[in-house]
Formats: structure tokens, sequence, C-alpha cells
């Protein structure tokens, strides 16, 4: 995350991130980095569908696709990029093998990764698959993942 942080400071780009089932975490890898408030601009942990919305996540879409799906983290994405104006935005959404009765999905292992370039108009997406039993390992894989996203998409 340092690289990725001395890149945006370097190149004056800023970041935001709306996360659901990661709770927080890539943020505070973010904030962990020295020089971090200087493109860090917001962050919101929207763990309900509600909230997702009142952040201008569309319902209709979350209706349509579940709240679990690539066209919801495209959203998160793009809303928290747009609400901040920030040139990156990360959105997160999905289930760490556990079902959620209020969004019940065929799937309860998968999560949807999305980064929005607003200067390009561009999104970067990945399907994380949980490999681990234990939530905290998950969200430490899915950090990683970010990362190395961010690297290659990015980093230019």
């Amino acid at each position: 995350m340092k690289e990725i942080v001395e890149y945006l400071i370097k190149n004056k780009k800023t970041i935001s991130t709306m996360e659901s089932c990661t709770g927080g975490g890539l943020v505070n890898e973010i904030t962990n980095i020295p020089g971090a408030s200087e493109v860090l601009k917001f962050s919101a942990v929207t763990y309900s569908n509600e909230y997702k919305i009142k952040m201008g996540v569309n319902k209709e879409i979350i209706d349509k696709y579940t709240v679990y799906s690539m066209e919801v983290a495209n959203e998160m994405s793009k809303v928290i990029s747009l609400f901040t104006n920030s040139n990156y935005g990360i959105g997160i959404t999905g289930q760490l093998k556990r079902i959620d009765i209020n969004n019940i999905t065929n799937e309860c292992d998968k999560v949807y990764i999305s980064i929005y370039d607003k200067d390009n108009n561009k999104y970067y997406n990945k399907i994380y698959t949980c490999e681990k039993d234990n939530r905290i390992e998950n969200k430490l894989l899915i950090v990683d993942l970010i990362i190395d996203m961010l690297k290659n998409n990015i980093l230019k």
C-alpha cells in the first residue's frame, strides 16, 4: 500500500472507498501509511442496503442484481468517487462464507471488487472466492488483491 499512497501523492491523485464485507479493512491499510491524509478523501462502511442507497447506490440495481453483484460494486465505486470528487473510487460487496437472510443468493463465498477510475471513466473488476473459513483471513486476502489491482491498473 505504501507504493500506492506514494504514487497518489506524487501524481496529486485522490482515492475514496465504499466497503461492505471488508468492514473498513481497506481504508485501514491506506491510513496505516504516512501521508495518507493527502490522498484519502473519504471512506464509508455501508454494511446495509439502506446505507448503500443513502450514499447514492441505485436501489433498482440492488433489486435487479442483488446487493452481492458486480453491478452493485461498480455503483459503489463510482458513487463514492463522484461524491468525493476522487480520482479513484473502490467498491467492495459480498459474502464471507455466511448466508445473509436479508439478501438470499445462491453463493455465500463471493466478493465483488470494483475500482472506478473517474479520469478515464473506466472500471477494474475482480471476483474473489473466499479461500478461508475465517473472516479475518478472507478480509486480509481481499485487501491484498485490491492492492495488486491498484498496482497493475493505476501505477503507470
